[in-house]
């Protein structure tokens, strides 16, 4: 049989993303079957049109951050600049073919919520993915990695994602938002048995 694909359209400047991140993770972690399981991160711009950089918030979202925390995750939104996306999710595409998409999106995720990094930036996604053994200037300058960020908004699109993060398993199931990861697990559950029923 086939390992169960979970496919999870996101973005590297949602705090709910993040927060989705480690709920899946804390699901996989209790799901008897996880070393049968494939996990892709598919992109998703919240914000085509952003530029470049945005200055940080001046004002931090306590709640969101308070959530975060509950995670296991640091943010400092009073740090975060917004920023357009699009080139950080060419390395997470670049990533894919080298099996450290996952190392990728949370290197990604770390630096912008974490750190105030600015991912918009060319030189330091450059640096980023450097850090994880990527070779960012290639993701950033090979037309494929850009065709792969669009293929991945055309088939959400397609598929009627409006909002972020949102999880597709077995490619039978769409789970929309940051639930809880013991929702998440029966979703794994319920989607583990229809392939196995398939």
């Amino acid at each position: 049989m086939p390992p169960l694909s979970i496919e999870v359209w996101s973005d590297v400047v949602c705090p709910w993303c993040y927060v989705g991140k480690r709920r899946i993770e804390k699901a996989l972690e209790q799901f008897d079957h996880r070393d049968e399981v494939e996990l892709r991160w598919r992109s998703f711009e919240l914000d085509p049109h952003a530029p470049p950089e945005r200055p940080p918030r001046e004002s931090a979202n306590d709640r969101m951050t308070e959530l975060a925390a509950s995670e296991g995750l640091e943010y400092h939104l009073d740090r975060a600049r917004g920023a357009n996306s699009f080139a950080a999710h060419r390395l997470i595409q670049r990533a894919l073919e080298e099996r450290r998409q996952d190392a990728m999106k949370e290197r990604l995720m770390r630096a912008h919520f974490t750190e105030g990094a600015s991912i918009g930036d060319p030189e330091t996604l450059v640096k980023l993915a450097a850090e994880i053994g990527i070779q960012g200037r290639a993701a950033l300058r090979e037309q494929r990695y850009a065709d792969a960020v669009r293929a991945d908004e055309e088939l959400a699109a397609r598929i009627g994602i409006r909002g972020v993060p949102y999880f597709v398993l077995g490619r039978r199931y769409g789970v929309s938002g940051a639930q809880p990861s013991e929702l998440l697990l029966q979703a794994l559950e319920k989607a583990w048995e229809a392939q196995v029923a398939a």
